[in-house]
C-alpha cells in the first residue's frame, strides 16, 4: 500500500504545524529528511532537510511503529513552525521521498480498515472537529471512545442469540419447541425491544446535537422578526427599523440552546411586493420555510387581521404565493404584547411575546426544545448521524415485523429472516456490514489530514 502524507493542522500562520505521514516509507523518509532513524514513541528535536540537504526548519519528530499508531501502519509526525511556506516546503520534500498526498479522511479510513476503530468511532472524529457546542463535543468524545459502538454490539449480540435460538428450533423440530408458548423467546423479545427503544432514543438526542435544528422566522413586514432574531442571538445581528421591508435577504445566526445548536433564519416580510428585490427576498423566504425543521410565525398582536380565529395558518401563505407550501411544524408568536392592555391566553401552538421587553422568550425556548424532543438533562448521550438513525429504525422495523409473524402465524422461519436483516442493519453502523460506496461517501466528507 502507498504511503500518504498531509498537513494535519489548519493551513495558515501559527505557532506549530504538523505533517502526518503513514505507510511503509516512514523510516525511509525519516532517513532522508531527518538524516536518522527514530526510536518509536520518543519526541526528538532536530533539523528538517530538503532534497538539496538544506535545513528548511527545526522541529519535533515522532515515529510510531506499526501496529501501535492511529492508522495501524508506521506513522511519522513532523512538527514544525506554523507558516504556510515552511509547511509547503516540508510537505514537498516528503512527497519527493515517495509519499502521496492523502485524500480527505484517508488516515481515518486506514485506521478503520486496520481495525483500530470501527466506523462509528471514525465518524466521531469528524463530528468532534465540527462540534458547535460543548455538549456536542462531549457526545462526540463518547462515540469516539466507543460508547455508542458498545451499545450497538450489545444489541447485535441480543439479536444473534435470539436468531440462534429460533433457528435451532427450526432445524431441530424433534425438540418440539412451541414458539407461541415458550417463555424464553418471549422474555428475549421483550428485552430486545426495550434495548432497541433505549438505543434509538439516545441516538435521536445525539443526532440533534450533531445536526441542530433549522428554525425560520417568518411573517408579514414589521411584525418583529428581526428583533426576535436579535433577542435569540443575544446581539444586533439584523437591522431593525420602523420601515417595512427592511429585510430583503436571508440572514442566519447560530445560537446555543442548552447545548442544542439552533440555526435561526430571518427572512423577508411576506406580502404582495412590487419591488423586484423584495420579491426575490420573499421567494427566498418561502424556500427557507420549506427547508426548515420549525417555523416561528411572528405577528403583531395589535393587527387582528393577520390571524383571524377561523383561518388556518396554512391559508395565510395563499396571499404571497400560488404554489402549495409544505409547512414544517409551526409556532405562532403574538409579538408586541407590551403595547396592549390585555393579552389573550396562549395555547399549545401560540405564545405571547415581546421582543422589546424580553417577555415570553424563555417559554419560546422551552417550546422549541419540546417540539424537537431535545432533553437537556439527558446524560451519557453519544454522537449519532442520520444514517445511524436510519439503520436503527430499519432494525427496529425488522424486529417488529418478525415478532408479529411469530405471534400471528407462528412463522419461526420469517422471524429468523427478519432478525438476520435487523442484524445487517445494525452492523452498517459499526462497519461490519457496509457497502464500499457508503464508505467512500463517509470518508470523503472528512478533512484532509484526518
Amino acid at each position: 500500500m502507498t504511503s500518504i502524507a498531509a498537513l494535519a493542522t489548519p493551513p495558515g500562520k501559527g505557532g506549530v504545524s504538523i505533517i502526518r505521514i503513514s505507510g511503509d516509507l516512514c523510516e525511509n523518509i525519516s532517513k532522508k529528511i531527518l538524516k536518522r532513524t527514530l526510536s518509536p514513541r520518543k519526541a526528538t528535536y532536530l533539523p528538517f532537510y530538503n532534497s538539496d540537504k538544506q535545513i528548511i526548519d527545526n522541529g519535533i519528530a515522532i515515529f510510531f511503529k506499526a501496529p501501535n499508531s492511529f492508522t495501524g501502519e508506521d506513522v511519522l509526525e513532523l512538527q514544525g513552525h506554523g507558516g504556510s511556506i515552511i509547511m509547503d516546503l516540508l510537505l514537498e520534500s516528503v512527497i519527493q521521498c515517495g509519499a502521496e498526498l492523502a485524500k480527505p479522511g484517508e488516515f481515518s479510513e486506514r485506521a478503520f480498515h486496520n481495525n483500530k476503530l470501527d466506523l462509528a468511532q471514525a465518524e466521531a472524529i469528524a463530528d468532534l472537529i465540527e462540534s458547535g457546542t460543548k455538549e456536542a463535543a462531549l457526545s462526540a468524545v463518547r462515540s469516539l471512545n466507543g460508547e455508542f459502538s458498545k451499545l450497538v454490539y450489545a444489541l447485535v449480540e441480543q439479536v444473534t442469540f435470539l436468531r440462534i435460538y429460533v433457528e435451532a428450533a427450526i432445524d431441530f423440530p424433534e425438540e418440539e419447541i412451541d414458539f407461541l408458548k415458550d417463555e424464553k423467546i418471549k422474555e428475549m423479545s421483550i428485552n430486545l425491544t426495550l434495548s432497541m427503544t433505549n438505543l434509538l432514543e439516545k441516538a435521536k438526542q445525539g443526532s440533534l446535537l450533531r445536526e441542530g435544528i433549522k428554525v425560520v422566522v417568518a411573517g408579514k413586514p414589521n411584525a418583529g422578526k428581526s428583533s426576535l432574531l436579535n433577542v435569540l442571538a443575544g446581539k444586533d445581528a439584523a437591522i431593525v427599523t420602523d420601515i417595512e421591508g427592511t429585510t430583503r435577504d436571508v440572514l442566519s445566526e447560530q445560537i446555543n440552546l442548552d447545548g442544542l445548536p439552533l440555526y435561526i433564519i430571518d427572512t423577508a416580510g411576506l406580502r404582495k411586493a412590487k419591488d423586484k428585490v423584495e420579491q426575490i427576498g420573499i421567494e427566498k423566504a418561502i424556500d427557507q420555510i420549506e427547508q426548515a425543521n420549525l417555523v416561528l410565525w411572528v405577528t403583531d398582536c395589535r393587527d387582528e387581521e393577520i390571524d383571524p380565529k377561523n383561518i388556518k395558518i396554512e391559508d395565510l401563505f395563499k396571499e404571497f404565493t400560488e404554489e402549495k407550501i409544505n409547512l414544517p411544524p409551526l409556532i405562532k408568536l403574538r409579538n408586541k404584547i407590551d403595547l396592549i392592555d390585555s393579552v389573550n391566553k396562549p395555547n399549545e401552538n401560540t405564545l405571547n411575546i415581546s421582543t422589546k421587553e424580553n417577555l415570553g422568550i424563555d417559554e419560546l425556548k422551552n417550546q422549541l426544545k419540546k417540539l424537537v424532543g431535545y432533553k437537556t438533562s439527558e446524560s451519557g448521550v453519544f454522537m449519532a448521524r442520520r444514517r445511524h438513525l436510519t439503520a436503527l429504525i430499519k432494525a427496529e422495523e425488522h424486529i417488529g415485523v418478525g415478532l408479529y409473524q411469530l405471534k400471528e402465524f407462528a412463522a419461526g422461519e420469517l422471524l429468523a429472516e427478519e432478525l438476520k436483516l435487523a442484524q445487517e442493519a445494525l452492523n452498517e453502523i459499526t462497519g461490519e456490514f457496509t457497502p464500499d460506496d457508503l464508505l467512500g461517501r463517509i470518508f470523503t466528507s472528512f478533512c484532509i489530514g484526518k
